[in-house]
Formats: structure tokens, sequence, C-alpha cells
């Protein structure tokens, strides 16, 4: 078993595609296929079927080698580091995913100071929605990835970072916030401002599962994965809405909104910085998570 056939096979699996893989490895399609066939005879088992012309899956033994080449991968890279963190100059990339509002608010002091720390370490940021970040960390494609806790699968390791909470945004004169504790019949009927379903958001799952057990009808006039943008619309009176918020945390710009909490609903809740369980944590990559967990 050659390293090449590693990672061709690594890529053929990842892309779901010969061609696709072919473009990252910078090889040709029919090499690929060359040392695919290869690794089968030598393993001897089938590690793809092709479907059609240009779709494929792998066999359960495609999987479990996918899960083998993922490993090896990941533990050379690490040793890479580790060696680079030994001459005294620790230089490679570290990936991270989050949410817009989670960037926004919460990473300005460790994005500021990291880079003055370790300037050869190339930061590789992405504003993602959560169900976005979760695949991104299942798939190795980032090294760290900020989502709730409850929301966390269970092939994920996770650690828990802030306590947040899930709260209705009004207007501050809207009859919701002159009330000592909303109720979900009383939330149903006014327009309502969600994340789109594709999202699979805790929050919008929570309120349209009480609204089903209540029996309640309700509107959804608007759709956005912004949570800044929804608030924006809140102000100007279109509809209500919610967010998971880090207690003590404004929103961003000069807001006039209510904020009612909904804990009788939601129960506690935290982000959390998810990653692989197989993940090897270089020096540089454990200094980046202590000076996030310091703030």
């Amino acid at each position: 078993m050659e390293w090449q056939q590693i990672v061709g096979f690594h890529q053929v699996a990842r892309q779901g595609s010969f061609t696709k893989a072919a473009e990252v490895t910078f090889r040709t399609q029919s090499a690929l296929s060359q040392q695919v066939r290869a690794l089968e005879e030598e393993l001897g088992c089938r590690l793809i079927e092709r479907i059609g012309k240009r779709r494929l899956r792998l066999t359960e033994a495609g999987e479990r080698f996918f899960r083998f080449t993922r490993a090896v991968l990941s533990s050379y890279e690490g040793l890479r580091e580790e060696l680079q963190e030994l001459q005294g100059s620790p230089a490679g990339e570290l990936r991270l995913a989050a949410p817009f509002t989670t960037l926004y608010h919460l990473f300005r002091r460790v994005l500021q100071a990291y880079p003055r720390r370790y300037p050869q370490v190339r930061l590789s940021i992405l504003d993602r929605s959560q169900r976005e970040v979760i695949d991104l960390v299942r798939q190795g494609d980032i090294d760290f990835g900020i989502a709730l806790e409850s929301a966390a699968p269970r092939d994920l390791a996770v650690r828990r970072w802030r306590e947040v909470e899930m709260v209705l945004l009004t207007p501050p004169d809207h009859p919701l916030a002159r009330l000592p504790q909303v109720t979900v019949e009383e939330i149903a009927r006014y327009p309502l401002i969600l994340p789109p379903r594709s999202q699979r958001s805790t929050g919008r799952r929570t309120l349209e599962a009480l609204f089903r057990e209540k029996g309640l009808d309700y509107r959804v006039v608007m759709e956005s994965s912004n949570v800044e943008l929804s608030s924006l619309y809140v102000e100007l009176g279109l509809g209500i809405s919610f967010a998971t918020l880090v207690k003590g945390l404004a929103l961003t710009g000069p807001r006039s909104l209510a904020f009612i909490p909904l804990s009788h609903y939601a129960g506690p809740d935290f982000l959390a910085v998810l990653l692989r369980k197989d993940k090897i944590i270089s020096g540089y990559m454990q200094d980046f998570l202590d000076l996030l967990f310091a703030g």
C-alpha cells in the first residue's frame, strides 16, 4: 500500500467523484482509478461502486477504509505540526467555522490577539449555519466548529463554552413586552420571523413543536438565517422573532428591542466547541482554545 494510493482514495471518497478528486490531487482520473483498483486488489474487496456514469458510492469496506485514511492523514498532519513546533517556529493552519452572530460578537478579541501570537499559522474562518458547521467538523474540513451543545451529534467531541438562553424579540412597545411571562398561544397570534427550516434551527424546532402540541396555527412572514437581519425587521414592526443569545450579550448596533426570556419553554443550553474525537490537537491549536476559553 502506497501513500499516494491512500491520499487518492481519501479524496475520491471525500469528494464523491473521480473528477473532483483529480482536480484536488492534480492527477488524472485514469491514474486515480488505477490506484483505487490496486488498493482493491491488495485488500481483496471492492471499495467503490459506480452508479451510472458519474455517481459513485462507498461499499461497507470502502466506508471502513475511508475512516482509516482519515485517521492516517490526521495523524500525519499532527506529526508535521509537532515537528515544526520542535524547531521553535510553529507553522500550520487553523480552520474554524461558526454562525455569523457568534463570530461577530464573541471572536473579536481572540481573532485580534491570536495572529499576533502565531503569525506563521494560517487562519481560515468560515461564517456558516449551525448545520453546516457540524457537517464540516464531521468531514474533517475544519479543526473546530462552534454550535449549540444540544445540537451536537454523539460522534463528535464537545467542549462546553458559553451559556446561552432563548429569548423572544419584539419592539419595546409590543403587547407581549408588557406581560410577566409569554405563552406559546400568545406568540402564535403575531407574524413570525424565523430561520429557514433547512438550517435545522434548534429554536425553530422547539417553537414549532410547541405550536403542534397545542394545535396552534401560526404565520411566518419572513425567513432569515441572520439574527441581526431578523432583529432589524422586528424593530421595524414586520413581526416578532427569537434568538439564542449568550446571557448578557447585546445585538449589533443601537437596536430598540425587548428581550423576553423563554426559559420556561427552552431549557438551559450552551455554545460549545465541536471537534472530531480522533482530532490531534497541536500546541498552537490548544493555545487557540485556551485563549478562547479565557474570555
